[in-house]
């Protein structure tokens, strides 16, 4: 007879779902670029960075069809309501004031943090 062999045991995670970064560079209302997915190519803003989840919701990009149905008690008409969808954010590349999509690099100065583009060097912040 063979040997029983053991399962390997999971490892374990410290508090976060997988597939969410560490850390995610992104603010509202920036401008960036679809580089995967359905929508590839596309530009929009973003309107909302979930964190917890490592996605976002970008403006025109991911719409969704959304059933709803009426409630005369809360003023809803019912019908068919298209809405952004959320799209995960390694789908995502910022765009820089140029139009150029570029990664996104960190610099600290003193003790203030500011985001930079990889590919030009310039600031991404607005202050």
């Amino acid at each position: 007879m063979g040997r029983a062999t053991a399962a390997k045991p999971k490892k374990m995670s410290r508090g976060k779902a997988e597939g969410v970064p560490r850390r995610i560079l992104l603010k509202k209302d920036d401008m960036v670029k679809v580089i995967a997915g359905k929508d590839k190519g596309k530009t929009g803003r973003v309107l909302e960075v979930i964190r917890d989840k490592g996605r976002v919701l970008v403006e025109h990009v991911g719409m969704v069809k959304r059933h709803t149905r009426p409630n005369p008690a809360k003023q809803i008409k019912g019908g068919i309501a298209e809405r952004e969808g959320s799209i995960h954010v390694s789908n995502v590349m910022l765009m820089t004031a140029g139009g150029v999509a570029t990664r996104v690099g960190i610099k600290v100065e003193g003790n203030r943090r500011t985001r930079v583009a990889r590919k030009t060097g310039e600031p991404l912040d607005k202050k």
